[in-house]
């Protein structure tokens, strides 16, 4: 059994022991001050990527980008580059890295001038086919300026042999793989598009005269915009002067968008697929008290992901919600850690125990994951320090036992907790006087569907199964560890 408690902690103490949130992204056509208006929508995508943000806006002749390192605050909240990004249609992108270095090169939106014009690409999600396709396009002649699997899709607009950019951008698209839910500037409009899986969000909302599309129904009520629906699973949206045309250019599958978007990537306040993510949040907490009740005195969330959860957890056992742990929101990603001593000390900075409240209380710990467990590690260390005489901790999401290859970064399954202890073993790697997990049918049962088992699945949810919806061309041929090699450069 490798040893998961040496030599994969974290690169700092405020990298969570998580899921990595994938990207947001979001597009406005017909609006004034576009850029404007996206910047105010990618403040609410925040929580979806916070390595790097950037904007690409059209003016009706000229495309204007600006893209930087770091947060929306800061970057896009300077008059002097707000007033540079000029039009009335704009695209714009939050990043967190899934393939491709952290670097300025791939920040997106990627822009490029293509034969027929200039051309702009933000994309949530992750090709598992993209190096296979990158070595092709290679070989036929390409020069790639990223290692983000999205300049492939670039590269395929600009290759195709179709007649109209709307069929090129279509035939590129149906060459790709895995997970894209992504918006394109072009001179005649905005271009959205979903998976035929739907695995990433995508939302359609109109603002004014204009439209929008964006990741999630937060970035709309931001800008005031008022909620039309959900792009389609396989839908391809053109919005120009003309309003918006509705195509189903790809074959036709059953949809599985990511279970995980309810547990903890989607904001608490956004709406999926008809249904409150808080809502869905709070029934996991309740489906948890039913599956695996417990004696304590008060139920104690992982601020802030676990909050909702242990809400819904504490009113279905009747066992007092309480702020055992209380978070600091001021504590940056760029600390610098002068030596070991301060760098262990890291998650008191972020997550401090509530020492009067909990000592010798017997604890109901809810959070959303474990997927590594050095961070729950700390955590129930500080709470024993400061006097819980009993810790049990509740997962809202089943054992992790499997990499996503969709959008999100994990772990290789080698590291991942679940795929490598039963849960005794992980009950005693945390250090907790018990540990149950929500079953994949308590979990399905959350989101007011059957349980997994009495059909075929309607999420993916292969973190938890294996069960992966498509193939894996990267990981199969071998060429995934290529791609990642080109990726760190």
């Amino acid at each position: 059994m490798p040893d998961l408690k040496a030599g994969c902690l974290p690169a700092h103490p405020f990298d969570d022991d998580r899921f990595r949130e994938e990207c947001g992204v979001i597009g406005i056509h017909g609006v004034d001050q576009a850029a404007a208006a996206v910047a105010l929508g990618l403040h609410a995508l925040q929580h979806r990527g916070q390595e790097a943000a950037g904007i690409v806006s059209f003016d009706g002749a000229e495309f204007h980008v600006h893209r930087a390192m770091g947060h929306v605050a800061g970057n896009f909240d300077n008059a002097g580059v707000m007033e540079t990004l000029t039009g009335r249609s704009a695209i714009g992108h939050n990043r967190y890295a899934t393939t491709g270095a952290s670097a300025l090169r791939n920040v997106q939106p990627l822009f490029a001038e293509l034969a027929d014009g200039g051309f702009a690409v933000a994309h949530n999600g992750n090709l598992t086919n993209a190096m296979a396709l990158r070595r092709e396009l290679t070989r036929r002649g390409s020069i790639f300026q990223s290692t983000s699997d999205t300049e492939v899709i670039i590269h395929l607009v600009a290759t195709s042999s179709q007649p109209s950019r709307l069929d090129r951008v279509i035939d590129a698209l149906k060459e790709v793989e895995g997970a894209w839910s992504l918006v394109c500037l072009t001179p005649e409009g905005l271009i959205a598009a979903r998976d035929p899986l739907g695995f990433r969000p995508l939302v359609l909302g109109s603002l004014g005269a204009g439209h929008v599309v964006a990741s999630e129904t937060v970035a709309l009520d931001v800008m005031g915009a008022r909620f039309v629906r959900e792009v389609a699973p396989g839908e391809l949206l053109l919005i120009g002067a003309a309003g918006i045309r509705s195509l189903s250019p790809f074959p036709n599958r059953r949809p599985r968008p990511c279970i995980f978007e309810f547990v903890y990537f989607s904001r608490p306040d956004s709406i999926a697929d008809g249904l409150s993510i808080y809502e869905v949040r709070k029934r996991i907490g309740a489906e948890l008290a039913r599956e695996a009740p417990v004696a304590a005195d008060m139920v104690v969330p992982v601020p802030d992901s676990g909050t909702p959860a242990a809400i819904g957890f504490a009113q279905a056992a009747g066992i007092p919600f309480e702020l055992g742990i209380i978070r600091s929101h001021y504590v940056g990603r760029t600390f610098i850690q002068p030596g070991d001593n301060i760098r262990h000390l890291g998650v008191k900075l972020k997550h401090n125990a509530n020492r009067a409240l909990i000592a010798g209380k017997r604890l109901v710990l809810i959070d959303d994951s474990v997927v590594r467990g050095t961070t729950s590690v700390k955590i129930v260390h500080m709470l024993r320090e400061a006097g819980a005489s009993q810790v049990h901790l509740r997962v809202a999401s089943p054992p992790t036992t499997h990499s996503c290859f969709y959008g999100v970064d994990t772990p290789v399954r080698s590291k991942l907790l679940a795929a490598n202890m039963d849960e005794a073993h992980m009950r005693d790697f945390i250090g907790v006087d018990s540990l149950a997990f929500i079953s994949i049918d308590g979990l399905y049962r959350a989101l007011e569907e059957p349980g997994r088992a009495t059909r075929c699945p309607t999420h993916c949810d292969a973190c938890f199964t294996g069960d992966y919806p498509t193939r894996l061309t990267d990981q199969e041929h071998g060429t995934a560890d290529l791609y990642n090699l080109i990726a760190a450069q």
